[in-house]
């Protein structure tokens, strides 16, 4: 394989196949619908299109290759859940709160659905979560607090459950461990595998896809590329972190935020029995630095920590970690699992993914202008996707479903839908003493010197800066 697609991360180097970019576009071209961006979002919307309305006419343009952005770098979680739902649902009456909890408990079946009927093998593992109050005591407290707001947004038992430390630790060996919520609502895939195959089966549906074709321009009818113009009826937006990427009559409405990924060798069996991930769940902490793991198919664990932002929302081009950035991850691995002291890193790499201003993952279409747009799915794009891809559909094709009438599906101009960020230096200051507060925080929960006050004026102002994120 090409070394600038293994060099991209773990689940590049685990195809068993080469990837060959497909054609790009040379010459101006006429469809009812141009789809910007060949990842999940992209290939999900041009897939339920095309179920819907077979005689549509759609082109999908990619700067290079179906996954090689942010679909391709993640974590290879898949969660039936949408970052601020909580705010979504509150303002909804019950009946239509109960549609909206069963549309995001619905993203997981519906993703398995269509791998059976199109035969996709993406290494898909329902495992559940855990969301683990581990390593100081002040998690525990979050979690206490996270499981009431999700009693208060509708979700039962069935949904979200407490475990005890024995029982959280039963799955899970994490350091320090003192309880967890479990959800049945996450499994784990290779997220490549999955957007390679979803780029094969809108083909032999009839999706024209031109890859190494970055989009330069976008408006309202039109994508303009390189050599050629597309022209279309309706222009759809699916480039999440890449907003910026393309000239476009958009408000600065998602930033990009790299997250930092390792994966390990494969384990020997005693590893994984200090370790625990025997039902391989999808795991993460509950601190405000995000950590993350899974067990994958082959017997590695995969380990994701922390974010970064580059000032004038820069995209982080290089894939690469560099030595330095690698020593760091690899501290934060061994702070929660300790037992992998000698165990070997393999693949290092970054990702970018999208956070709107607002916190909320969103579906628009404007009739007027023709112009669409989906995205803002804060790190759970591999499943949100598919949600807002579906709304989305629904929302082109005018039909009168479910999905058009949820709080993340939006008719009408895109800046009247979507919060505007502010400019800089406001946002990289912003993100810089978020980010040194929230570890300021994690320091003093971790230390066992630190006095009680201390961690108290750290934690209040924590939350709320975290309140001004939202």
């Amino acid at each position: 394989m090409d070394s600038r697609y293994r060099d991209l991360g773990y689940w590049f180097d685990s195809l068993d196949v080469a990837i060959s970019p497909r054609a790009p576009l040379t010459r101006d071209l006429d469809v009812d619908v141009a789809i910007a961006g060949a990842g999940f979002t992209g290939l999900w919307t041009a897939y339920y299109l095309k179920q819907l309305a077979p005689e549509l006419s759609i082109a999908v343009l990619e700067a290079e290759t179906a996954c090689y952005g942010a679909s391709g770098r993640n974590g290879g979680w898949l969660m039936s859940a949408l970052e601020g739902s909580g705010a979504m649902l509150r303002d909804l009456d019950p009946v239509a709160a109960d549609e909206a909890r069963a549309q995001i408990r619905g993203i997981i079946p519906e993703v398995e659905r269509v791998l059976a009927a199109e035969g996709i093998d993406c290494d898909f593992h329902r495992g559940g979560g855990l969301f683990a109050a581990a390593r100081f005591d002040e998690q525990a407290r979050r979690a206490r607090a996270l499981l009431a707001d999700l009693r208060a947004q509708g979700f039962g038992a069935a949904d979200y459950r407490w475990l005890d430390a024995t029982e959280a630790t039963a799955m899970v060996r994490v350091r320090g461990c003192r309880g967890a919520i479990y959800t049945p609502h996450v499994a784990t895939i290779n997220p490549v595998r999955l957007v390679r195959a979803l780029a094969v089966t809108v083909e032999a549906l009839g999706v024209q896809i031109f890859e190494r074709t970055p989009v330069r321009a976008m408006a309202p009818r039109y994508l303009q590329a390189d050599k050629a113009r597309v022209r279309a009826r309706t222009v759809v937006a699916a480039l999440e972190a890449y907003s910026a990427s393309a000239r476009a009559a958009l408000p600065r409405h998602t930033i990009p935020v790299a997250s930092k990924i390792l994966v390990t060798e494969p384990l020997t069996a005693d590893q994984w029995r200090e370790l625990g991930f025997a039902a391989r769940p999808a795991f993460s902490d509950l601190s405000r630095l995000i950590s993350y793991a899974q067990r994958t198919a082959d017997g590695r664990l995969l380990f994701g920590a922390r974010g970064s932002y580059e000032f004038g929302a820069r995209i982080r081009r290089a894939a690469a970690l560099s030595p330095e950035e690698i020593a760091q991850q690899r501290r934060y691995l061994l702070d929660f699992f300790p037992s992998l002291e000698h165990a070997r890193i393999t693949h290092a790499w970054a990702g970018s993914l999208g956070i709107p201003r607002g916190y909320r993952p969103h579906a628009v279409f404007d009739r007027d202008s023709g112009f669409a747009l989906a995205g803002g799915y804060v790190g759970e794009g591999v499943g949100a996707s598919n949600l807002m891809a579906r709304t989305l559909a629904d929302l082109m094709l005018e039909r009168p479903s479910a999905l058009a009438n949820m709080p993340w599906a939006h008719g009408g101009p895109v800046e009247a839908a979507l919060r505007r960020w502010e400019p800089e230096p406001l946002r990289w200051l912003a993100y810089k003493t978020i980010n040194r507060v929230f570890a300021w925080e994690e320091q003093l929960c971790l230390s066992a010197d630190a006095p009680r006050w201390r961690k108290r004026l750290a934690a209040a102002a924590a939350g709320r800066l975290e309140k001004l994120m939202h």
